[in-house]
């Protein structure tokens, strides 16, 4: 590591088209790309095929994973490494939904270990802009057992139950595995 200069790595992020995507990604957050429609730009990735590699420095072109193996736990901490390996543990994003998203529950570690041989996803939104009126759901607006959620299912009445909240700027969600959620039209937001 003594052949290595030391200094802040940056990302060269990945673009990713989503037929939700807006502008607002090029117009607020300055970001560079010619396609339309870009809902999400994944800012440090190690998920497969949307890695995110260093732009600059010595070492430009490392992608997160090779970082890992090269420096280990000098490079995450010792507790990371151990725990996670040469997988990095967190996705961030950013996300600009011009029109709302389908609602969304992500699996418990254990499950999406079972199912996808990978890690459950909580997640932290960060309203970084939000037009007015505009909404993200977060979990359901009262306790639901198994027959109402398919009662409402089936009556496509599903909204009447879920937890709408109305958003501005600076507002921050956690969001467990397990808690259905989706973002909605107007709003951009962080993602952790």
């Amino acid at each position: 590591m003594s052949n290595i200069k030391l200094y802040p790595l940056k990302f060269q992020p990945v673009y990713s088209y989503r037929i939700w995507g807006g502008e607002k990604l090029k117009t607020v957050l300055n970001k560079n790309y010619e396609e339309n429609s870009i809902g999400e730009s994944w800012e440090i990735s190690d998920i497969n095929e949307s890695e995110t590699k260093v732009y600059e420095g010595n070492l430009k072109g490392f992608t997160l994973k090779q970082l890992i193996k090269k420096f280990k736990g000098n490079f995450v901490g010792n507790r990371v490494y151990d725990i996670f390996g040469e997988d990095f543990p967190l996705l961030i994003k950013f996300i600009d939904a011009k029109t709302p998203l389908s609602n969304q529950v992500h699996p418990s570690d254990a499950l999406a270990k079972e199912r996808h041989n990978s890690f459950g996803k909580n997640e932290i939104w960060y309203v970084m802009e939000a037009e007015e009126g505009a909404e993200l759901i977060v979990g359901f607006n009262q306790k639901i057992t198994k027959e109402t959620y398919s009662k409402h299912l089936n009556n496509s009445t599903l909204s009447e139950i879920l937890n709408i909240e109305k958003v501005k700027k600076g507002d921050t969600f956690y969001i467990p595995t397990s808690r259905v959620h989706a973002i909605g039209a107007g709003v951009l937001l962080a993602e952790i």
